[in-house]
């Protein structure tokens, strides 16, 4: 008689069993089991520093969340020393810089990982004015020393010159003053930080010069010539203009999976292809040469 209920009880227990069992697993509208899926949990990316390089991967970003709308990434300038120093100290994802890390004092490189997504041309943009399109090196190591003062030294306008510079961190300073002034230091005068802001001022100031990215670069101002060549992708990519750097996005250690993601669509041929040359960079590919931290110059 008591048969029955011992068979219930089993059944009951193996019930049970089998439903702890099934905890956590998802199910489909049709009760089937599926997998939880990682690529699904959100993302969270910082990038931050060179506003060089900003452009480029504001607008990379934008095309990768639509296609993965779990990640938020956020893209912010403040200079190349700004990223490297925050990426290095992990407050940071991405470091974004114009430099390599070794060039930057106070920044331990060995623990950085290069991720190199671009090239970008650097040259000096004067206001429309000055009536100046060329000047030689040594001119222009002059100008930005203080050296010549007037427009009419040069053979353009009786101005004085109004020299606009970037912060110390800047990473497009440092690649200016190496590539385009020998290595000397520019004089104390304004700083901007921002490339939108310096592009403006110039536009706006009489006898004003300072140096953009050729991505901020356009007909609001007047790019000089520097012995007779022009700053151009083409120029830059045989090295015959020097005025460049590589555009890098640093990550401490290795990235994980997710951020390492973002930073492979980076080199993907709709980027690099679509993306960086209408903003004017230079995808890694086009470079006829390449330029180790040292400067040494060896073609691909």
């Amino acid at each position: 008689m008591k048969k029955p209920l011992l068979s219930a009880i089993v059944l009951s227990v193996g019930l049970l069993i089998a439903g702890c069992g099934n905890q956590g697993a998802a199910t489909d509208e049709s009760g089937n089991k599926t997998n939880e899926s990682n690529s699904n949990q959100p993302v969270k990316i910082v990038a931050v520093g060179s506003t060089a390089l900003q452009p480029l991967v504001d607008a990379a970003k934008d095309q990768f969340v639509s296609e993965h709308s779990n990640y938020t990434i956020s893209v912010q300038g403040g200079g190349s020393g700004t990223g490297l120093s925050q990426v290095a100290d992990g407050a940071v994802t991405i470091g974004n810089s114009d430099v390599f890390a070794e060039e930057k004092s106070g920044v331990d490189a060995s623990k950085l990982v290069d991720h190199r997504v671009a090239v970008v041309g650097m040259g000096p943009v004067v206001n429309k004015e000055v009536g100046v399109k060329n000047v030689t090196k040594q001119e222009l190591i002059d100008i930005f020393t203080g050296k010549i003062k007037n427009w009419n030294e040069l053979g353009g306008k009786d101005q004085e010159i109004a020299v606009i510079n970037r912060p110390s961190g800047s990473g497009t300073r440092a690649t200016f003053e190496k590539w385009g002034l020998d290595g000397a230091t520019a004089i104390q005068s304004q700083e901007q930080d921002s490339s939108g802001t310096v592009r403006q001022i110039v536009a706006q100031t009489p006898g004003a010069i300072s140096y953009l990215a050729f991505s901020y670069m356009d007909d609001s101002t007047t790019a000089l010539s520097v012995d007779d060549v022009k700053p151009t992708e083409e120029n830059v990519a045989d090295n015959s203009w020097k005025i460049w750097s590589y555009e890098h996005m640093y990550t401490k250690g290795e990235p994980d999976k997710e951020v390492k993601a973002f930073l492979d669509f980076m080199l993907e041929d709709d980027v690099q292809k679509n993306i960086v040359k209408e903003l004017g960079y230079l995808p890694i590919t086009d470079m006829k040469v390449e330029r180790d931290v040292s400067g040494t110059i060896t073609n691909k």
